[in-house]
């Protein structure tokens, strides 16, 4: 299959995503700030999910812009990892409506870290399917970057789970920019 549809396809899920999420931001009771900043964590929990969902269409939209062709194995990988990032409207609710909670901020890191571990498959599978692409190859050779989103993953469960349930969102948000980093300049 082509690329580019199978890229206009992911566009389309996630601009659904980002509706739904938008669309359950609670409206502040008045025109007052004190009722804006009532809802501010549900507005901290969007801005968060909404980094999620444009740090998985920006990283795809890199990746697919080296990619030729896709084969099965790409779009049902793609298609669970949609699958599972498509629960974030949900999860962002149920983060927002229960911040202190520690199962709420585990299940909002575990979509996270599924979709991240799925990453993983897809870039083995993207680079099983057009192994005459040498700058695919040369992208995928290692998947360090994700492996230390991970370990970062892992020390926000710990710290959540111990003393502070809002740590696992926080190192989602700290993993992304992290993830680049690492990606840029090849940090092992």
């Amino acid at each position: 299959m082509d690329s580019e549809r199978f890229e206009a396809f992911i566009d389309a899920i996630l601009a659904i995503v980002l509706t739904i999420i938008v669309l359950e931001i609670p409206m502040a009771a008045d025109g007052t700030w004190e009722a804006l900043f009532e809802v501010h964590l549900e507005f901290i929990i969007y801005a968060l999910s909404f980094l999620v969902v444009f740090n998985f269409w920006n990283y795809n939209n890199n990746v697919f812009s080296m990619v030729n062709k896709v084969d099965h194995k790409v779009i049902w990988l793609t298609g669970l990892s949609l699958f599972i990032l498509s629960l974030l409207p949900y999860l962002t609710i149920f983060v927002a409506e229960n911040f202190d909670s520690f199962i709420a901020h585990a299940a909002y890191g575990l979509d996270f870290v599924a979709t991240a571990i799925i990453s993983i498959f897809i870039a083995n599978a993207l680079k099983n399917s057009d192994k005459g692409n040498i700058a695919l190859q040369v992208e995928f050779e290692n998947n360090d970057s994700l492996y230390c989103m991970l370990a970062l993953m892992v020390v926000g469960y710990i710290i959540g789970y111990l003393a502070y349930p809002p740590a696992i969102t926080l190192c989602c948000l700290i993993s992304i920019p992290a993830l680049w980093i690492i990606k840029k300049y090849k940090i092992r």
